[in-house]
């Protein structure tokens, strides 16, 4: 018996055109919502997010040596986690009719989401320019999936 070795990305190219049966056998090596077209099912975790940017996670001792600060490494990961989110969208700072979505958080008890909101090029739309979604939909997801990486941003 051999044993057959597949990349990723290798196997979402082989998973459109295979047999049911091949299917089955994908799915059970890599779980059915790898092969999910909707983003949200493939990014649960940071380190999901840099699987699908075929990106290396963060080694935050590395981070920390190099002179990193904690909240500049929760940065750098909902940076990833907003670049995979979106999927090659990138906001254009000078449409002024492109909304540009972002999650809000409540910190008067405890942190949770709380919503979402959007913002044309107003200058007041708060800090974290890069970590706005291109929908409601996946601002609101960031939100709540990711509350606790957000906690850590904002809160420490």
């Amino acid at each position: 018996m051999k044993t057959l070795q597949i990349t990723e990305a290798n196997a979402r190219k082989l998973y459109k055109d295979a047999t049911p049966e091949f299917k089955t056998t994908l799915e059970d090596t890599f779980g059915k919502e790898f092969f999910s077209d909707k983003i949200t099912d493939r990014v649960k975790t940071y380190e999901d997010a840099c699987r699908v940017l075929g990106e290396a996670p963060l080694n935050e001792l590395a981070c920390f040596i190099s002179g990193l600060t904690q909240d500049e490494i929760f940065y750098r990961k909902l940076k990833t986690i907003t670049k995979a989110l979106n999927e090659g969208w990138t906001p254009d700072w000078s449409d002024g009719d492109q909304k540009k979505w972002f999650p809000y958080f409540n910190t008067s008890s405890g942190f949770a989401f709380l919503v979402t909101y959007y913002s044309y090029s107003n200058p007041d739309a708060g800090g974290g320019s890069r970590l706005c979604f291109k929908t409601e939909a996946l601002a609101r997801y960031a939100g709540k999936q990711f509350v606790q990486i957000w906690d850590d941003l904002l809160r420490k």
